[in-house]
C-alpha cells in the first residue's frame, strides 16, 4: 500500500507539471490526452488505497 500512496503522489505532481506546462504555451505539445491519462491513473491509485485500507480494518 506504501507503493501506491508514493505513486499516487507522484502522478499528482505530475499532473501539476502538465498543467503549468500546458499554460504556459512553452511548447507546441498536445497535453491534454496525458492530463486525462494522470487522473484516471490517479483515480484507479486512489481506489486501490481506500481498498486497501478497508480490508486491513477488516481484518
Amino acid at each position: 500500500m506504501q507503493k501506491c500512496l508514493s505513486l499516487k503522489k507522484e502522478a499528482r505532481e505530475t499532473k501539476y507539471w502538465l498543467r503549468l506546462l500546458k499554460e504556459s504555451d512553452l511548447t507546441n505539445i498536445d497535453v491534454n490526452s496525458l492530463i486525462l491519462d494522470i487522473h484516471e491513473l490517479i483515480r484507479i491509485l486512489t481506489f486501490i488505497v481506500k481498498t486497501s485500507q478497508t480490508n486491513l480494518t477488516k481484518n
